[in-house]
């Protein structure tokens, strides 16, 4: 009795075994259970098969159909980088590496990188140059203003060398020449009786010239170089002097003014390598302290002096600038 029991019970045992081996191998995915061919003609029936050929491995449901279609070769493996802090690159000749470490200062680290933009040794050549025209004659606006002739220019031209001192940080000196000119030769304003003038033969013409020291610090933003933004330090000098003339009591008034300025700014720009070895830069002015001192001379008669100072602190619109610089 006891015999036919326990054979009773193995029996029982080894059909549930069976059944349920049954159940797994049909619930087993098709990639899993047959070849790759037949997992890639499982998903493309209509291509044809004959020349994938492989093993039998084993992937998450999930990825089924990505494989299938990976093997057919409508999909593209994209391989993906990571951060690696001691990963090196070649630049002039050496071997650096591609991420410029700093110490977090703030609480947080964010997972920023600086990126090599700029190796240590290389010269960098500047060129800033802008030059505007204006002119009008004749204008009428709403029969106030009338006879109106002024033309005006302003030209600037600021060559810069520098060196980078060390990864993404540079070093140099900027020169700068700016000429102003403005001519109005008529300028009417008849509102009624009371209240008309005329204004004729007014000049005014300017030029003043500049020497800064610079310092800048790059970020790059990609791995490959192509992208920074950076953070631009100026301690500047210029002195430069002016001349206005217009007609006074009959007489031609003369107005001369020297002037000196001493500034330091703060300018956040982007810089993008178009090329290789030349960059276009665009910088923007907004913040600095600045000491001006000017004196002037009316028909060669001493006038006065005058002494200002102060500070800056917001965007100037007239204060982009945008330039080309080559790295050698």
């Amino acid at each position: 009795m006891t015999h036919r029991l326990f054979s009773y019970l193995l029996i029982m045992c080894l059909a549930a075994a069976m059944a349920l081996s049954g159940q797994a191998r049909d619930k087993m995915p098709p990639i899993m259970a047959d070849s790759l061919h037949d997992a890639a003609a499982h998903y493309y029936p209509g291509d044809k098969t004959d020349s994938i050929n492989g093993s039998l491995i084993w992937i998450p449901d999930s990825l089924r159909k990505d494989v299938a279609i990976l093997l057919r070769g409508k999909g593209k493996v994209v391989r993906t980088y990571s951060a690696d802090g001691d990963e090196k690159v070649i630049a002039n000749g050496d071997t650096v590496p591609l991420i410029i470490r700093h110490k977090n200062l703030g609480r947080f680290d964010r997972g920023l990188f600086n990126y090599l933009f700029l190796p240590k040794g290389v010269w960098n050549f500047g060129l800033t140059a802008s030059y505007g025209e204006f002119s009008t004659e004749d204008l009428q606006l709403l029969s106030l203003i009338s006879d109106c002739d002024f033309s005006g220019q302003t030209f600037s031209i600021k060559p810069s060398i520098s060196y980078t001192i060390r990864n993404n940080i540079t070093l140099g000196l900027r020169l700068g020449y700016t000429s102003t000119s403005g001519n109005l030769s008529s300028f009417g304003v008849d509102i009624d009786e009371d209240m008309s003038f005329d204004l004729h033969d007014i000049r005014y013409r300017s030029q003043s010239y500049t020497a800064a020291v610079q310092a800048r610090q790059y970020y790059g933003l990609g791995r490959k170089s192509r992208f920074a933004v950076y953070n631009e330090v100026e301690l500047a000098f210029s002195s430069g002097n002016s001349d206005f003339d217009r007609p006074f009591s009959g007489e031609i008034k003369k107005t001369h003014t020297t002037s000196s300025d001493l500034r330091i700014a703060f300018s956040p720009g982007l810089s993008v390598l178009m090329v290789k070895n030349v960059s276009f830069d665009i910088s923007f002015g907004v913040f600095g302290f600045y000491l001006h001192n000017e004196k002037q001379m009316v028909n060669g008669v001493s006038l006065g002096n005058r002494f200002t100072s102060g500070a800056n602190f917001r965007f100037n619109i007239f204060n982009i600038n945008f330039g080309l610089a080559v790295h050698i």
